[in-house]
């Protein structure tokens, strides 16, 4: 198969140019990235080549010498599929099926198959279905001698029936409809699932990054699991979570997420709300970030739009700690150079040293996690009678028992509660804040 990199020369000031045109993505890191979505799911790359774009033409997104040239690189390469790392229209993707002779795939196209193949769960296989029944419904042209009129009615007197573009969009809206219901039992669940850690309580902390960013090799050293963590993209798809032991003793539930990607297609970030939902729900959310790619600004701000798209404002970091991973890739004179411009960012926009290969940061990452936590929280200490069990039971459902000791038949504990939970700790057990 050939990845061809069709990528418009970004000008200052062009109306034209793409959001985020003053910092723009190297044009070879890109294609590289292209290739690695399809090297994902075992497609073996004859050749990747840039066309830089001055212009987008209506009818083939290329230009007419470029499509030609082409031509004799699918002959002499022998290839049946071609990669265009952009969004096609149904039209441009048709026409330039009919001048390559070959399958062409845009990358939302390429990023659903991805999806396809990684989807373990129901849960995730309904997503993924979803996402490409809405890119399939944008897909209805009438290119194939299928989509021509059928007859309707008995004889000469019946008129055109329906046609078969229109029995196909019929088809797909109906199955789009049942997956939506049946996505829409899938979040009732997680919702049951968020109540029930909510009264033991749980917090939750959610991972969120670039794909391939480190995001499951992270997970793996702060919960000890072993969820799948590969260098490839999207290795990770289905969401997973574990518990989270604090510095202290506190518990938290740590969720690993689908991974982002720049033009990640908005079918996608719809389909998986649903999975997405734990990152919206997150007391803290950790913005995983390979700090050792050369595209790692690039990469950031495509996670920003996303968070954005979910309603998470990245600006307003009370939520969101940044996690630079992968300074084992620097020397000891890089990593310095790294803290401290870690150290110039404002206090409320924490960015952490992390390898989570090699573990070096974890702990100063626990401790912000836990010190993010307990911002939201309150401390109170209150005193209970021993042989109230019913009280002792609520306080360690509802709140997080930082010290407990018995003394002449009564319990004096130390615990924290969300602000939900204070007044009725102070008026059923008479609790007193501690001051901050």
């Amino acid at each position: 198969m050939l990845v061809i990199g069709p990528y418009r020369r970004a000008r200052r000031g062009d109306p034209d140019a793409p959001a985020g045109v003053i910092a723009v993505r190297d044009p070879q890191a890109r294609l590289e990235e292209a290739a690695g979505l399809a090297r994902a799911i075992d497609l073996v790359v004859a050749d990747a080549i840039l066309v830089p774009l001055t212009d987008i033409r209506p009818a083939t997104y290329l230009g007419k010498g470029k499509v030609e040239e082409i031509i004799g690189l699918i002959k002499a390469h022998d290839v049946d599929l071609v990669v265009m790392d952009c969004a096609l229209s149904p039209i441009q993707q048709r026409n330039l099926e009919k001048e390559w002779g070959a399958k062409v795939l845009d990358r939302t196209g390429l990023i659903l198959e991805i999806f396809g193949r990684r989807a373990k769960t129901k849960e995730g296989s309904l997503q993924v279905e979803l996402a490409h029944l809405n890119y399939q419904r944008s897909r209805l042209v009438r290119s194939w001698t299928h989509l021509e009129r059928q007859r309707g009615g008995f004889g000469f007197m019946g008129g055109p029936g329906e046609t078969q573009i229109e029995a196909d969009r019929r088809m797909i809206g109906e199955r789009i409809t049942k997956l939506e219901n049946e996505l829409k039992k899938v979040q009732a669940t997680r919702r049951l699932h968020r109540a029930g850690r909510q009264r033991v309580p749980y917090r939750v902390v959610a991972l969120v990054g670039y794909t391939n960013a480190g995001k499951s090799t992270l997970f793996n050293r702060l919960t000890r699991a072993e969820v799948q963590a590969a260098d490839m993209l999207f290795a990770t798809l289905d969401p997973t979570l574990r518990a989270l032991t604090l510095p202290h003793g506190g518990k938290a539930m740590l969720s690993d997420t689908v991974g982002f990607i720049s033009d990640l297609p908005t079918m996608l970030v719809a389909a998986f709300r649903a999975t997405l939902e734990e990152v919206i729900e997150a007391d803290v959310i950790l913005h995983v970030r390979d700090i050792s790619h050369e595209d790692a600004e690039a990469q950031e701000r495509d996670v920003d739009h996303v968070l954005r798209q979910l309603s998470i404002d990245p600006e307003q970091g009370h939520r969101i700690i940044e996690v630079w991973n992968k300074i084992d890739r620097f020397s000891p004179e890089e990593r310095e150079n790294l803290a401290r411009i870690a150290a110039r960012r404002p206090p409320d926009q924490p960015a952490l040293l992390v390898s989570a290969e090699t573990g070096e940061g974890v702990d100063a990452l626990l401790a912000a996690i836990e010190d993010r936590l307990a911002a939201t929280r309150i401390t109170l200490d209150l005193s209970i009678d021993a042989g109230d069990g019913s009280g002792i039971s609520w306080l360690h459902r509802n709140s997080e028992v930082l010290d407990k000791q018995l003394e002449n038949g009564r319990y004096r504990m130390t615990v924290r509660v969300d602000e939900t939970k204070r007044d009725i700790a102070i008026e059923r057990f008479g609790a007193v804040p501690r001051a901050p």
